[in-house]
């Protein structure tokens, strides 16, 4: 563990483990996850992602997290079609 000494201020980041099927149901998941707990300022919608079981070096991201100026992320997949974006696409109705 690092030692925070001097003016430095330390990050901790929370690991909650959620289990999921699979690959697309554990992106659905975290998207929902993230999105139900976005009014809280701690979340960090961008670097949201996911890893297999076992394997917590190789991970996954939930959000396109590029750049969008004056501090604001893509809220969008990773590797979306078009612009990015800060609001979430919503599936149109049928």
């Amino acid at each position: 563990m690092r030692e925070v000494g001097g003016d430095e201020r330390a990050r901790f980041v929370v690991h909650l483990t959620i289990r999921a099927a699979d690959l697309p149901a554990a992106h659905l998941l975290a998207r929902a996850l993230t999105r139900s707990l976005g009014f809280l300022p701690e979340v960090v919608t961008g670097e949201t992602t996911i890893s297999v079981e076992g394997a917590p070096d190789v991970q996954h991201q939930v959000f396109c997290d590029r750049s969008m100026g004056r501090g604001r992320r893509c809220l969008l997949r990773p590797g979306h079609g078009g612009g990015c974006s800060r609001h979430l696409l919503r599936p149109l109705p049928r």
